[in-house]
């Protein structure tokens, strides 16, 4: 007796015997399963990694400093805020983490080599994350010359800063990850916000060209570009410019993302946790949209 249908071109198409457990025509034994199922219940872990955060004081790259820790990630740490590393390292050691800081400009490029002579010898840097950035609002004729350059020293060249004293070693090593943050303003016109979308247009592109020129020394570039998320910024924007009608304006930043709402630090670092795994070994020069629909969905 016999059970199934045997279609012709068909890879199911066999006979399978009814006096045979059915599980022994289907249980894998082979290799490649079991290393799979071992790759499952031990996805996305940093155990072994060492990941270079910077902006790690506070918002975004505070909450991935974390997340990559939880996840057996050492964490070196970057910021010119003392005290907000030092706030970090509370978080972190309370958890039993592993965590580095060095105060540092990431835009003055012998401050950024100092720190990675530094750190290198005794924890190569496996994952980068550049998270530093300042904001501006103003349109062109609303942004002088010392905006543009205050903001280009850090979006940009702090980037610059940071890749150029890694990459070469990470490409010594065959291996190396980078995921830098864009913006949404890089893919649409927002108002006000040209210094701003000028700098993550740039790191777009910046992140494209890494990623091309390093792909075959075993490097990942990819970058992200959140709207609107809700961080510490955001809040002491509110109390600078709108502390009459706060309420007000929150909810109508929130509600120019389709979602309603402003993202919270911890999904941006859920979305670099997985780009910096292993998992996502096969995605590089991409740009990842986490914007609540932003860029594709606002529209009447």
């Amino acid at each position: 007796m016999t059970t199934g249908n045997k279609e012709q071109g068909s890879p199911l198409g066999q006979n399978i015997q009814s006096d045979q457990p059915i599980t022994e025509h289907f249980e894998p034994q082979n290799e490649l399963y079991q290393n799979n199922l071992r790759q499952v219940e031990g996805a996305f872990s940093l155990d072994g990694k060492t990941a270079l955060i910077t902006g790690a004081a506070s918002g975004i790259g505070y909450r991935t400093a974390c997340t990559l820790a939880s996840a057996g990630a050492t964490i070196i740490a970057l910021d010119r805020s003392a005290s907000g590393l030092d706030a970090l390292v509370v978080e972190l050691m309370q958890n039993n983490h592993v965590i580095h800081t060095i105060a540092c400009d990431v835009s003055d490029h012998s401050s950024v080599k100092t720190a990675i002579d530094k750190i290198w010898p005794d924890f190569p840097i496996d994952i980068l994350v550049n998270s530093a950035g300042i904001a501006h609002i103003g349109s062109l004729t609303q942004t002088d010359e010392a905006d543009l350059d205050r903001l280009y020293a850090v979006n940009i060249k702090g980037i610059y800063n940071t890749t150029f004293h890694l990459v070469p070693r990470m490409a010594d090593r065959h291996f190396g990850v980078i995921v830098n943050l864009a913006s949404v303003a890089a893919h649409v016109g927002i108002k006000d916000r040209f210094a701003y979308s000028m700098t993550k247009g740039a790191v777009h592109s910046m992140s494209l060209s890494i990623a091309r020129d390093y792909i075959a020394s075993g490097i990942r570039c990819n970058c992200i570009s959140p709207g609107r998320v809700h961080t510490a910024f955001v809040d002491g924007y509110l109390d600078q410019h709108f502390a009459d009608r706060r309420a007000e304006t929150f909810a109508k930043l929130a509600s120019s993302q389709p979602m309603g709402r402003m993202a919270q630090p911890s999904e941006i670092a859920a979305l670099i946790h997985y780009l910096v795994s292993d998992e996502a070994a096969f995605i590089s020069g991409c740009d990842f949209p986490i914007d609540g629909g932003l860029i594709h969905l606002n529209t009447p």
